[in-house]
């Protein structure tokens, strides 16, 4: 069983991918071997939802509430999910994922309205292809305003053990960065983003990263959470990140549980039921209290394996810390 997903953090020796198939050829001529934790794709949960076809192969789109469309990247060890939500009048996009497939391309098959981009965050994992969209926004921080300048982080991305099947003819791999992009609005906690006939609340939680950021549809009872939850171990360390911070986010979330229907995270499978959310916060409450024991340590990163959720932190945080 293969229990990370990197979000953006290139390198965790710890807990490495097994890989044991043969090499493959992939369409930018490397060698790669097959991955086994592409063996167990795809998820379970996944049969549970209906399938859109779509052109790309890069790409596969699941319907997860109404006008809500779930963009899975399941060729690519992050597993990304980005989510297109339709009003009346716009289609908000959320997160542009990992920049490999034509994300611009398959939108316009899905909708036919104006689209506007909000960033869960701005780890590259989720920006990869801002730059094909005009109508973009972050939360309002110096971080975000560095991640729009582009990074190269991204092309460890493409190491062994990280792709499943043949990337895309014409993708670059070579070339492959995240490209800079233009941010046309700023967001603050509690801004609403008005999409004609449905509208979404920004709810700021850092913690993951520092402009991390929920969207709450309230009419539909939908909490799409960004990497801040998803069906996976959790990562709250690198560059920016805070644990104390996301105590306070996940905590806040809680306390929304009894209006929230579905879950709706940033990576691995594109829904969850609202107890996840309480859960969450005990479970980190209890790692913060001692109750729940470091599982291992490697460098600066230490694991802890509470009921349900796995969180991986900062080695130097200190417990019970305000």
């Amino acid at each position: 069983m293969r229990l990370l997903r990197p979000c953006t953090l290139a390198v965790f020796l710890l807990f490495a991918v097994t890989l044991s198939a043969p090499a493959q050829n992939h369409s930018n001529g490397s060698a790669l071997v097959t991955p086994d934790w592409c063996r167990k794709l795809p998820r379970p949960e996944y049969a549970r939802l209906k399938r859109v076809p779509v052109h790309d192969p890069w790409f596969q789109v699941y319907h997860v509430a109404p006008q809500v469309l779930a963009i899975y990247e399941p060729h690519q060890w992050e597993e990304t999910v980005m989510y297109l939500v339709e009003g009346n009048q716009h289609a908000l996009l959320i997160d542009t994922g990992m920049g490999i497939g034509n994300l611009r391309a398959l939108v316009f098959q899905l909708t036919s309205l104006p689209i506007i981009v909000v960033n869960s965050h701005t780890h590259p994992d989720h920006t990869g292809s801002n730059w094909q969209f005009h109508t973009i926004y972050n939360l309002d921080s110096n971080y975000a305003r560095k991640s729009a300048e582009g990074s190269t982080e991204i092309r460890a991305e493409l190491e062994p053990g990280k792709i499943c099947g043949a990337l895309p003819k014409d993708f670059d791999a070579a070339a492959y960065a995240t490209r800079p992009w233009h941010t046309a609005r700023w967001l603050h906690d509690g801004d609403i983003i008005d999409l004609g006939g449905r509208s979404l609340r920004v709810i700021a939680t850092p913690g993951h990263s520092p402009d991390s950021i929920c969207l709450f549809d309230a009419r539909d009872g939908l909490l799409f959470t960004g990497d801040t939850y998803y069906p996976g171990p959790i990562y709250i360390f690198g560059a920016g990140s805070d644990p104390i911070a996301y105590r306070h986010s996940v905590d806040r979330l809680a306390t929304l549980a009894p209006k929230v229907r579905l879950v709706l995270g940033g990576h691995n499978v594109p829904i969850a039921p609202p107890s996840i959310l309480p859960e969450l916060a005990g479970e980190y409450a209890d790692v913060r209290a001692g109750k729940i024991p470091a599982a291992g340590t490697e460098g600066k990163i230490t694991k802890y394996e509470g009921r349900q959720i796995t969180f991986f932190l900062n080695t130097s945080y200190v417990l019970r810390s305000k």
